[in-house]
């Protein structure tokens, strides 16, 4: 399914445009008075590609902006009382005890992914990092149980990420889950020889999700 919009704005200059999905980057809106933080077309973006579709733009400066997201159509849905509710398939039993999970990841979409799907378990305490060298900073002082790691990071590749951690006695004995839309199956044996515990990709698989994370604490409590 295709679904188009357009105005007859200022439009965008080229190149302003691959800036466009950034986040809190306003394309000098600042200037113009207009308010808003800068958020609202990255996190569109990361929704849209969440759910296995994409958002493109062209735009002609002076003629206006054609925005337009595809997105797959969904199979029909089955009937009341086939399959269990949602929040039954994605919690699980899991841990009783509290856990710290950090993700450390910049899209937006993805962070509040995650979130929802924890929601479904109070035991679970969430702290999110938008950039690596956040991310270690936040691993070494808070000692999570489980790290989710994204893999393109704005400052620092999330295989450098996974190397640091692995290289520090306070947070190598911390599971790594990486989660990437980085879906090259060569990638993935080198990632687990460094140190990850799991690789799971994008779009998340929340069943699958739940399931590894699970694995991976259980692991983790037979092996303390």
């Amino acid at each position: 399914m295709r679904v188009e919009v357009s105005d007859g704005g200022y439009g965008i200059r080229s190149e302003l445009i691959e800036r466009l999905f950034v986040p809190f980057d306003r394309l000098e809106a600042e200037a113009t008075g207009v308010e808003g933080t800068g958020l609202g077309l990255a996190l569109s973006k990361g929704l849209v590609e969440a759910m296995g579709g994409t958002l493109e733009v062209a735009s002609e400066l002076g003629r206006g902006s054609t925005f337009s997201v595809e997105l797959p159509c969904a199979p029909e849905p089955r009937t009341v009382g086939q399959e269990a509710a949602p929040g039954d398939r994605v919690a699980g039993r899991g841990p009783e005890n509290p856990r710290k999970i950090l993700y450390i990841e910049d899209n937006l979409a993805n962070l509040k992914l995650i979130e929802a799907a924890l929601s479904h378990r109070p035991a679970f305490v969430l702290l999110s990092a938008m950039q690596g060298r956040l991310g270690l900073d936040l691993a070494r002082q808070h000692q999570p149980d489980v790290i989710l790691l994204d893999l393109h990071l704005p400052d620092i590749p999330g295989k450098e990420v996974l190397l640091r951690l692995q290289s520090d006695e306070r947070t190598r004995g911390v599971p790594v889950i990486v989660i990437s839309a980085d879906a090259i199956r060569s990638h993935i044996p080198d990632l687990l020889a460094t140190g990850a515990r799991a690789y799971l990709t994008k779009p998340i698989d929340v069943p699958q999700f739940f399931q590894t994370l699970d694995d991976v604490l259980l692991t983790g409590d037979r092996e303390a």
